[in-house]
């Protein structure tokens, strides 16, 4: 995949010698006369080191990327850039770029190349900028000066216009899973996030609008041609992130990363593979038995065991400053123990890390998966509602009242507004196919939560449409997109050690691929994952496929805290949160000293502490700018 002498006159203009390692990070300019004029108002710190330019010659794309990070192809005044990890070779690009006259048409042709990447293309000076379903590749974008401008990452776009911190949006962070259209929002006002499905078009003198170039898919496949699909396109995700040869890959235990060692052992350009796990705090957990099985059955792979004694605990480094000002990251408390891992990889050799996130989210029914379920096949699915209910210990009565049910997306939203600062009632909270009602923590102020209330009506009131009309699709694509998320923030952090990060599940075509498996067919009694163990019975072992208990993890998020109270209750001094005026500081330090029966209970608080952390953050980077600035 290394990227040779683009086709035709287009001009690459970096420096002589190797770019800096990173994860790629990018700004899109209008062809413009003065685009030059942006690139040197970018704010102090390492400047960007490649561009590609307009076919006027004008700077289009200026940023930080290795040379297996960029596939560039060009025709007359049409050029095309993929930035990211991707199955395809020049001359596939240069086919496409030839194969395709306008921006819309470039749409379909791209949707063949199998990865994970960015699409940037200017044709005639105009431009499309797209990035992954899934969010792992975002666009944002803004407005300066009267012209658009995007990036892969909403802090610098931030710094070119001024923008500061939205205070609202960090109170949908505090929510554990925001809704959408909430967690479409940036934490930095004027600027947006691409929407799902979207592309960004920006013309010549710096207008843009965005077009829809995905909706998800009906779900009307049996099983069989679904697993197929799904099979391709999980081997097309693999293989291009094989092109290392080096190749590390989480071994839980569980289905999802386990079916990745397989294929990944089984890609012929995977000369080394490294597989990972990581002992957990609970000796219940049977992951470690399952775990050592699969390893059984891969003999040339290198075994990775990390003993829970030698890794950082949950929550460890709490009150360090982050590097990446984009978002508070939901998954700080493992931050320490992630790049330690990554470290380690790093000093064997090990460039490219694969993790199983996102099976769940695409393959294991979400509780308000039952409701559609019901509805749908209310006969059968009668096994499968006794399985759930006893699983989940709803209340026949309150299953049945709630089966009875339909709300749209907007009548969900009201009562969601309605309900937000109702306390969680466990079990018994009635649940539609839309999902779980969002709620704040009790340490929420009511202005805040007044804040936070008025957006969910708003959206209610103009009619925020859902990702699907079909609630079963439409909960499987905001659970996608929030992993997406956090798997682009976890990658920003591995790559400081060499080490990029990557969740084949969440490319375009897998989740394209689960989400044709029609409705019936998601859940089978006594199979787990029964879509990704149908596509996977030829290359993963079928002892292997048979598991059927997931294991649990609260064990290391209640040591964590044990451990590192004394921190955490230090972040709960003179919090930044409070004074926004968003949380109750005394109230926060309470739930910190508490007991918690349940983890449920205390996930909120996780959240929390990441966006004071993230706060603290973009303080002290603030702080080092301005200093330097007074030095110069």
């Amino acid at each position: 995949r290394r990227t040779g002498p683009p086709p035709g006159p287009v001009v690459t203009v970096a420096p002589a010698g190797p770019s800096r390692g990173g994860p790629v990070q990018f700004l899109v300019l209008p062809d413009h006369r003065l685009a030059a004029v942006t690139v040197r108002r970018l704010p102090p710190g390492p400047k960007p080191d490649r561009a590609l330019a307009h076919a006027s010659g004008r700077p289009w794309v200026v940023g930080s990327w290795t040379d297996q990070e960029i596939l560039t192809a060009a025709r007359g005044d049409r050029r095309v850039a993929l930035l990211g990890c991707f199955a395809a070779t020049p001359d596939d690009l240069a086919r496409i770029v030839e194969r395709c006259t306008t921006l819309d048409r470039l749409g379909d042709a791209l949707r063949a190349v199998a990865g994970s990447y960015h699409a940037l293309a200017s044709f005639g000076g105009e431009i499309r900028a797209q990035g992954t379903l899934s969010g792992v590749r975002e666009i944002f974008h803004t407005t300066v000066d009267g012209r658009t401008l995007a990036a892969d990452r909403p802090d610098t776009l931030a710094a070119l216009s001024g923008a500061g911190l939205d205070e609202t949006t960090l109170v949908c962070r505090l929510l554990a899973q925001p809704p959408r259209p909430l967690s479409d929002r940036t934490a930095w006002r004027s600027v947006s996030c691409l929407a799902p499905g979207h592309w960004l078009r920006v013309r010549p003198d710096g207008r843009h609008h965005t077009v829809r170039r995905w909706s998800p898919p009906p779900a009307d496949q049996p099983i069989g041609p679904a697993a197929r699909r799904l099979r391709a396109a999980l081997r097309g995700a693999v293989a291009a992130r094989t092109g290392s040869g080096v190749v590390g890959c989480d071994l839980s235990g569980g289905l999802d990363s386990t079916s990745l060692a397989f294929l990944t052992a089984a890609d012929e350009r995977c000369r080394r593979l490294v597989t990972v796990r990581q002992e957990g705090a609970d000796d219940a957990n049977d992951d470690a038995r399952w775990a050592r099985q699969a390893a059984g059955y891969l003999p040339d792979a290198e075994s990775l065991v990390l003993l829970r004694s030698e890794l950082p605990r949950s929550f460890a480094g709490q009150l360090g400053h982050d590097d990446d000002p984009e978002a508070p990251y939901p998954w700080r408390r493992m931050k320490e123990v992630t790049a330690w891992v990554a470290g380690r990889l790093a000093g064997l050799g090990v460039a490219v890390h694969l993790t199983g996130h996102g099976g769940d989210e695409l393959f294991h029914p979400a509780p308000s998966f039952f409701h559609v379920l019901g509805r749908r096949a209310p006969l059968a699915s009668r096994t499968d509602l006794r399985i759930a209910r006893s699983m989940y210990r709803w209340p026949l009565g309150t299953m049945v009242r709630n089966l009875l049910r339909d709300p749209s997306y907007g009548q969900w939203l009201r009562t969601a507004a309605d309900t937000l600062t109702t306390p969680l009632s466990g079990p018994r909270e009635p649940l539609t196919g839309w999902g779980y009602y969002p709620r704040l923590p009790a340490w929420v102020t009511a202005p805040a939560a007044d804040a936070c209330r008025e957006l969910l009506r708003d959206a209610a009131e103009h009619e925020v449409a859902p990702h699907s009309p079909d609630p079963a699709q439409h909960a499987v694509v905001q659970a996608v997109r929030r992993c997406g998320t956090d798997i682009r923030l976890t990658d920003r952090l591995t790559s400081r050690s060499g080490v990029a990060y990557h969740a084949p599940y969440l490319d375009d075509q897998v989740l394209e691929a689960a989400l044709t498996l029609r409705i019936t067919d998601r859940v089978s009694p006594g199979r787990t994952k029964p879509l990704l163990s149908a596509a996977l019975r030829q290359a993963v072992p079928e002892p292997i496929l048979g598991r059927t208990t997931k294991g649990e993890f609260s064990a290391d998020v209640y040591a964590g805290v044990r451990h590192h109270r004394a921190e955490l209750l230090a972040l709960a001094e003179d919090m930044r949160l409070a004074r926004l005026g968003l949380v109750d500081q005394a109230a926060v330090r309470a739930v910190l000293l508490a007991p918690h029966p349940t983890s449920r209970g205390f996930i909120p608080m996780v959240h929390t502490l990441a966006c004071e952390a993230w706060l603290r953050s973009v303080e002290a980077a603030r702080a080092r700018a301005a200093g330097a600035e007074g030095v110069r």
